[in-house]
């Protein structure tokens, strides 16, 4: 899993392109076919996103019909500031996270949760990896195993991908959210920020953390392995 660099200049604002106008304009016309074309395009991905926000495939998949009903209901007063895909899957976390707080005595914003975790001094990696010495003070004591393949190549095995999904499963939920819609679902960072209602530089943190946990799992992982 990559990691962020660079700076962030800040959001690009959404400029549609035909394809996803034409769409739009056949949905606001009742156009049966667009509907299902639309149903057919994001209904998997959807689905998995409410799955592993649930936990329970009943329940996600009531989220995601609750979606589409949403989509029906409000494709009039669609303004194309993002993507239909990115609509959906802010309309498929926000039902999520409501039915996920439902039993809660009262609901606490995602962003409330993902400002403390990011805010909490936690480091990366698991300071035991490292030397103690003064003279060798944050050090590795022994370099991180070298894979021998790209992370693509791991993630086609069967097994190496169940093992980090199960590692993702037992990160924090705010850090499961974050790691999940980018490197899963392949969303921006910008359109994780519109998502979760988080700024750019939680989403960065906790992102970063998320992957560290999971890269630092899947390194004694394989190494336990040979």
């Amino acid at each position: 899993m990559t990691a962020l660099t660079g700076s962030n200049p800040g959001p690009v604002p959404f400029v549609p392109d035909e394809a996803e106008r034409r769409i739009v304009e056949r949905l606001r016309a009742r156009e049966e076919a667009a509907f299902i074309e639309i149903v057919e395009r994001h209904h998997a991905a959807l689905l998995r996103l409410a799955s592993r926000q649930l936990s329970d495939a009943d329940a996600a998949e009531e989220v995601v019909q609750e979606a589409w009903i949403a989509l029906l209901k409000g494709i009039d007063r669609f303004e194309g500031r993002s993507s239909l895909r990115t609509w959906l899957f802010r309309v498929v976390t926000n039902l999520s996270l409501t039915r996920r707080t439902r039993d809660s005595r009262r609901e606490i914003p995602f962003s409330a949760f993902a400002s403390d975790e990011a805010g909490a001094d936690e480091p990366s990696v698991d300071p035991s990896r490292f030397h103690r010495l003064p003279f060798v003070r944050d050090k590795w004591k022994a370099s991180p195993a070298d894979w021998g393949r790209g992370p693509e190549d791991l993630l086609l095995e069967g097994e190496t991908r169940r093992f980090i999904l199960d590692s993702v499963a037992l990160l924090p939920v705010v850090q499961q959210d974050v790691i999940r819609l980018r490197d899963i679902e392949g969303c921006t960072s910008e359109e994780v920020c519109e998502l979760l209602g988080i700024t750019s530089g939680n989403q960065r943190v906790l992102l970063h953390r998320a992957r560290s946990k999971v890269r630092g799992a899947l390194a004694q992982h394989l190494a336990g392995g040979r």
